[in-house]
């Protein structure tokens, strides 16, 4: 069977001090790949986030 684990920290400054240590050492293709994983995991699959333009005409 397997356990759930789940850990709660508090972030403080050393904790996001490692997480930027630790994201600076990624490349920026890594980082981009990361920042994709999260998109698509709260917009769901499509290719690209939706651009809306509206034009308006000035008199």
């Amino acid at each position: 069977m397997i356990e759930k684990v789940v850990r709660i920290r508090k972030l403080d400054s050393d904790t996001r001090r490692e997480d930027l240590t630790y994201w600076l050492t990624r490349t920026p293709a890594e980082r981009i790949a990361a920042v994709e994983y999260l998109r698509r995991q709260f917009h769901g699959s499509a290719a690209r986030l939706q651009r809306t333009a509206r034009v308006v005409q000035r008199a």
